[in-house]
């Protein structure tokens, strides 16, 4: 652990925080929190079948979209901080109504939240403070989508202008494949996200995430992870949410990673700012490390999934306080975050039929063995009046272990896994394939 001044004086106190949504992310936000000096109580809100595995986290039976009731339990229970998982709620402008009501929120507004839930407004967001991207086409019906697909025979990215769950992207190898992911996206694939159509440039090179947490003025730059989007080994299959990580992704030198804030970040912070948007919240970097220099795939407004899974054990204690101070406005404020210096690891298990159709119900058997190193970060789970615990969504959980480097922190991830069972249980065997020396394929790999 880096040494720094954690003294938090100049913040006010506080003991109790409210996550809202109930996938891994939350799940280890959550964790993360509880963890936290002068912490008590979190409540997560709808949370899942995992949430009250942690120390001092609670299941509240709300859902996201019930605004009244969110705020009426913060107000009974004095919440003193409320942070927002999920993309869909930021985007509906929960933050707006929450902090109207006068709770401190960390997460942007409905304004901010656009730089993920429009790409076409992000990509004119980008072309306007000079952010390198890639080149983008837009189109609002699929004959104009057609029309221009026919200007071009390179590569493609083809993406649903709005929220898709990570699933509105299709890279595109030829034509045909093109053609039928505009039909598809038309043809109502993702509803009301896909009313506007992006056709982009494909680039080439490694990826890496980069999030930085926003008090509307300055930046605190996280370490960077790695994503792994495909559903099969080798990055074969169809996109999903996201099927493992680690973290830090020492893609980006400490050089490389400066030169990100000063040509990506500041000047996405300023374009918010020129627009009028006071952006609280984590804004997230997807970046393509191009032969020209790293070149922005695209934003988000919320940590990732499951880059938050890998992140989230390298929290120091102050990780409450910092994003207290976002919300507040004054990073300036805020503890000096302390960064834990091992290599932690994500690797997702996802149900039979994901993404396209989940199976859903399926009991879950869990045996692992209690390890400071490992955490287990549930999503798609719920526990039923038996005590049981089931599948209830397409990535189920996430198995998340630290080590000194990363064969180590991966070998411990996969034992791990390999004591966790449930019915169509699929996961990857080759996540952080770019930094492992060694490979660790479990009894029950599949």
């Amino acid at each position: 652990m880096k040494a720094t001044n954690t003294s938090n004086d100049s913040l006010p106190s506080f003991q109790r925080v409210l996550v809202v949504g109930n996938g891994g992310r939350e799940n280890s936000l959550a964790w993360a929190l509880s963890k936290c000096e002068g912490i008590c109580e979190v409540f997560v809100a709808p949370g899942n079948g995992g949430t009250e595995d942690h120390h001092r986290c609670h299941c509240l039976s709300i859902d996201t979209s019930n605004v009244e009731a969110l705020i009426s339990f913060c107000q009974s229970r004095e919440i003193q901080l409320v942070v927002i998982g999920p993309e869909a709620p930021l985007a509906s402008g929960l933050a707006d109504k929450l902090r109207k009501a006068g709770l401190l929120v960390f997460g942007p507004g409905a304004d901010g939240a656009q730089i993920e839930a429009s790409k076409d407004w992000a990509k004119k967001l980008m072309i306007e403070a000079g952010i390198p991207t890639a080149l983008y086409w837009s189109a609002n019906s699929k004959e104009q989508a057609i029309g221009l697909l026919k200007n071009f025979e390179q590569s493609l990215v083809i993406k649903a202008d709005g929220l898709a769950s990570g699933k509105g992207v299709t890279v595109c190898k030829s034509k045909e494949e093109a053609l039928n992911a505009i039909n598809n996206i038309f043809e109502g694939k993702f509803g009301t996200a896909g009313e506007t159509v992006l056709l982009e440039e494909c680039l080439e090179g490694p990826e890496v995430s980069v999030f930085a947490l926003c008090d509307g003025e300055e930046l605190l730059v996280l370490p960077t992870a790695q994503d792994h989007k495909r559903l099969l080994d080798k990055d074969q299959g169809p996109n999903t949410g996201g099927m493992g990580s680690y973290a830090p992704a020492n893609i980006l030198s400490k050089q490389q990673l400066e030169e990100v804030q000063e040509k990506i970040l500041d000047p996405t912070l300023k374009a918010l700012k020129s627009n009028n948007i006071d952006y609280r919240g984590v804004i997230y970097v997807g970046l393509m490390i191009t032969t020209q220099g790293p070149k922005v795939i695209e934003f988000n407004c919320r940590f990732g999934d499951p880059e938050c899974q890998a992140l989230m054990p390298l929290m120091g204690p102050e990780f409450a306080h910092i994003l207290q101070a976002c919300a507040m406005g004054c990073l300036r404020k805020a503890p000096k975050l302390t960064v834990n210096d091992l290599c932690s690891v994500c690797i997702v298990a996802s149900s039979a039929g994901y993404p396209e159709a989940p199976k859903k119900g399926d009991i879950i058997n869990i045996e692992v063995i209690s390890n400071p190193l490992f955490q287990i970060f549930q999503a798609g789970t719920k526990k039923i009046e038996s005590g049981e615990l089931l599948t209830s969504g397409g990535r189920v959980l996430s198995v998340v272990a630290q080590g000194n480097n990363f064969d180590e922190a991966f070998n411990l991830a996969y034992k791990e896994l390999s004591k966790i069972k449930f019915k169509g249980m699929h996961y990857r065997n080759d996540i952080g394939h770019q930094i492992r020396k060694s490979s660790f394929l479990p009894e029950n790999s599949l």
